[in-house]
């Protein structure tokens, strides 16, 4: 902490940058550079407007539940103006004739109109935008408008877009596989699933910059400091493949080459090929379903509930909520994986073929592992 205080905010290339916010929480890294960060901000002002669309508000919940800062004072430090969020407002609308009437005051869907035609805000989407039935997007409607009218209309006068969750990123639990899933058609901005063909924005043809904030629900941090990134330019907004995995997720935060296992609580038992085989045990979790080897996420090292406890901390398996497919990459949920690569592309019954015995797969298999990325880097090489 003593290398941080001491460190110039303002000499921060984009890389110290993103280490030091990647390191520590938004609570340690506003409450150092509160008094630099309120410097570079107090000539300007940066606006939010926050729509959504199929979800159950679980990300806005995450983020009402931050701690320190708390939504409030983060707002204050980063001297962002709120401008709309749909479920934060008082809503309401009045209508004459089937159209908005009154004044932005009195009438929300004014206030946003007014708002996006205003233009120079950050656009966060929260939700899943239906794109059915038939490419008409009336399976999720906002009065008399569908949410594919209203992203449409926001993320064409958008500076870039910030999608905020699994159902805003990739489609979350409404793309699960269902007898409807074709019939509703829900979106993710960029994505749908894994398919970035299929992402809302390229089903209308828009071109804006995007960062996926994923998870179910998007851990508070995640979303303040990616807003403090980009709100303090040192997230450069046509350079964003550098920081962005190939799911547009921040590598700070889904780090590629480690993945949430790595650092998790129970690691030992793991090591050792102890597993728990019922709920409320202290082992390894991986016989009920556990999902943490292939997760990218860094909830073990920053944990959540003001970095006190996780998923796996708390006798919950991981179920992979980080990942683009979620729902359908997870379940079922409280079903050991074994068809699932682990490590390397190998799943347990290849590790199996090498001899890598399911109850001491821990020590093992992190040494087949280790073999493996040697051999790959060694064929890497002869190429």
């Amino acid at each position: 902490m003593t290398t941080i205080e001491n460190t110039d905010f303002f000499s921060m290339d984009r890389r110290t940058f993103l280490k030091v916010v990647g390191a520590i929480g938004a609570s340690a890294f506003l409450g150092v550079h509160h008094t630099d960060i309120t410097k570079a901000l107090e000539i300007s002002k940066t606006k939010i407007i926050w729509i959504h669309g199929a979800e159950c508000t679980g990300c806005s919940e995450s983020l009402l539940d931050a701690g320190n800062p708390d939504i409030v004072q983060a707002i204050q430090k980063l001297n962002v103006d709120v401008v709309y969020h749909e479920t934060l407002l008082a809503q309401q609308g009045i209508f004459v004739d089937g159209k908005p009437a009154g004044t932005s005051e009195l009438n929300s869907e004014i206030l946003l109109d007014e708002a996006i035609e205003e233009g120079d805000y950050i656009l966060v989407v929260e939700g899943a935008v239906a794109n059915g039935p038939n490419g008409t997007g009336k399976y999720c409607m906002y009065g008399e408008r569908t949410f594919k009218e209203i992203f449409k209309k926001a993320a064409s006068n958008a500076t870039f877009i910030m999608a905020v969750g699994m159902c805003a990123t990739y489609g979350g639990i409404n793309a699960a596989d269902s007898e409807i899933v074709d019939m509703t058609d829900f979106r993710g901005v960029a994505f749908q699933r894994v398919d970035p063909s299929k992402g809302m924005l390229t089903e209308l043809g828009i071109e804006k910059p995007v960062i996926n904030i994923a998870g179910c629900p998007a851990h508070p941090d995640w979303i303040l400091l990616t807003l403090a990134a980009v709100i303090l330019g040192k997230i450069q907004l046509n350079d964003l493949d550098s920081i962005l995995d190939k799911y547009k997720r921040p590598l700070v935060f889904f780090p590629e080459d480690i993945t949430l296992h790595e650092n998790c609580p129970r690691r030992g038992y793991y090591d050792k090929g102890i597993f728990d085989t019922e709920f409320s045990g202290d082992a390894c979790l991986w016989k009920l379903g556990c999902k943490g080897p292939y997760t990218h996420s860094d909830c073990a090292l920053r944990r959540w509930n003001g970095s006190v406890n996780m998923c796996t901390q708390a006798g919950s398996p991981c179920i992979s909520c980080c990942e683009p497919g979620f729902f359908d990459n997870g379940a079922p949920f409280y079903q050991e994986a074994e068809d699932k690569a682990i490590f390397s592309g190998l799943n347990m019954d290849n590790a199996a073929k090498i001899g890598i015995g399911a109850a001491a797969v821990g020590v093992a298999a992190h040494a087949a592992r280790r073999i493996l990325f040697d051999n790959n880097n060694e064929k890497e090489e002869e190429k």
